[in-house]
């Protein structure tokens, strides 16, 4: 609305010019505060209209990865969270086990490692999601993946 109504302005300044048409009978320190004003408001519009189409970008991809994960594409999307922290293919495997509710000692049996290898490998994975532990990790993800 700001810049609708500061760009009609303008337009309006420079038909006048052109057709004779007449304009506002301001001071010209007037007309110079108040096509400052108009040019503020232009420039506040335009950042304003960029913030809502990044908000708008946002918005997007998570109405995007919803959808996908109604569609049946919920490991598809978890993969992406896991590849987008960095995770390497073990870590990748330990996070699936951990999203499934297994305990340090199961995954290491399931792994045949050790298990403070496993320790070491949830320890990368909270740090590499910037989080503490397990629970603060699903947050995240649904935080991040679902909503």
């Amino acid at each position: 609305m700001i810049q609708a109504f500061c760009g009609a302005y303008f337009l309006w300044e420079i038909l006048a010019s052109i057709l004779g048409l007449p304009t506002l009978p301001l001071r010209w320190r007037t007309r110079e505060l108040v096509e400052i004003g108009a040019s503020l408001g232009l420039v506040i519009g335009a950042g304003l209209g960029v913030g809502l189409a990044r908000t708008a970008g946002r918005e997007m991809r998570r109405a995007e990865s919803a959808r996908r994960l109604t569609s049946g594409e919920f490991t598809k999307v978890v993969q992406a969270y896991f590849d987008r922290l960095s995770l390497t293919p073990a870590e990748t495997e330990v996070a699936w086990f951990l999203l499934k509710g297994m305990s340090q000692s199961e995954i290491a049996g399931l792994r045949n490692t050790r298990e403070g290898t496993v320790k070491a490998q949830c320890t990368a994975i909270y740090r590499k999601a910037g989080v503490t532990g397990k629970s603060q990790l699903f947050s995240l993800l649904v935080e991040d993946v679902l909503l």
